[in-house]
């Protein structure tokens, strides 16, 4: 089980991940990922497909890293190695005992893990709702107008349900107090007259390039293996969400963001306020996948008016600091290119949220 260094760049995706885990709170995986790109793998065809990523994006952007963590995460989830399920949590966390686990699993899984790193990670973290509600509570007030809600980038759709969460913000709550999902979100900021608000969604529909089944017992592990081990309460949320989809089943068709953009914004619908929704995606499509769903949104807003409103909110990745923001677009017949404003700033997994003036 002699291990042998990855080259570069795989290392520095590994290194880069191992950075970005410790901030957001999980030491388990940045300890797999720092141990892999200070000391290697195993000779095997995980190694191999890891040193060699294909594509001009490479490992770090394609996040290999978090693939290979949930394939151990998975082998643990199913009982499969006993050495890793010692390694991982409730155990606490000891380098080197983790290391050795971590060799000797790819060296008994080897086919497993490497297939495994196949499907990019597929979190649909639902704490990134709390995010959002603060502006659905304030559009709904603003516009008086049933929501139809199409998200994109919807993963298995859990987030379709947000109104049917309880949110826990310290400085206020939201919600049903008896969901079986409990969306705790630190608040920063006055709350304003936000907690006596509601919304109500009449429509709701989502698309995803490859929604994300969890439909059996082996789908639901997938998804929860892309869930970092030491993180318990963000695995209890995503148990307790996939409970929900059960009763409420979210309906994700299988379709680029910007074609099936172009079959619902026109004409938009007399009566409702529709939403376009989506978090920590956008950044992912391909630059012209991008452009011509952007196309498609301003086209529609264009044909907005007050019995016609559109927004477009979402939550991603720019180039301010900290976390990410929290961006609203609005038409309502006023303003040809509509009004855009971020509104927040929020954690990346939705453990805090900043609202902004």
């Amino acid at each position: 089980m002699t291990a042998h260094p990855l080259p570069d760049p795989a290392a520095s995706a590994f290194a880069a991940q191992a950075d970005a885990c410790r901030d957001l709170g999980s030491p388990l995986v940045a300890a797999i990922c720092s141990l892999v790109a200070e000391r290697g793998l195993p000779d095997s065809a995980t190694r191999r497909r890891i040193a060699t990523w294909p594509g001009a994006i490479g490992a770090r952007e394609a996040a290999v890293a978090l693939r290979f963590a949930a394939a151990l995460h998975r082998l643990v989830l199913d009982a499969a190695d006993d050495g890793l399920a010692a390694a991982f949590p409730p155990a606490d966390l000891d380098r080197d005992v983790l290391w050795h686990a971590l060799r000797a699993a790819v060296s008994a899984h080897d086919g497993f893990i490497a297939a495994y790193l196949d499907s990019p990670p597929q979190t649909n973290e639902v704490a990134r709702a709390a995010l959002l509600l603060p502006a659905l509570l304030d559009l709904h007030a603003a516009h008086g107008l049933p929501i139809r809600l199409l998200e994109l980038g919807a993963s298995a759709g859990l987030n379709q349900n947000l109104d049917r969460f309880a949110y826990e913000y310290g400085a206020w709550q939201w919600g049903d107090p008896a969901s079986p999902v409990l969306v705790a979100c630190e608040w920063r900021g006055e709350a304003g007259p936000l907690e006596g608000r509601d919304i109500e969604i009449a429509e709701r529909s989502a698309c995803d390039v490859a929604p994300v089944p969890i439909g059996t017992e082996d789908e639901r592990k997938r998804l929860l293996s892309y869930a970092w081990a030491d993180q318990r309460q963000r695995l209890a949320r995503l148990s307790a969400a996939m409970e929900l989809a059960g009763a409420h089943p979210p309906q994700v068709e299988a379709a680029g963001a910007a074609d099936w953009l172009e079959d619902r914004l026109a004409p938009l619908p007399e009566g409702r306020l529709t939403v376009i929704m989506h978090t920590m995606m956008w950044h992912y499509l391909p630059h012209a996948e991008r452009a011509r769903a952007e196309t498609a949104i301003r086209r529609a807003g264009r044909e907005a008016t007050p019995d016609r409103p559109m927004v477009w909110l979402r939550f991603d990745i720019d180039d301010l600091q900290p976390g990410g923001g929290v961006y609203l677009t609005t038409w309502s017949g006023t303003a040809d290119d509509g009004i855009t404003g971020l509104v927040a700033r929020g954690d990346y997994h939705g453990r805090w949220l900043q609202m902004l003036p």
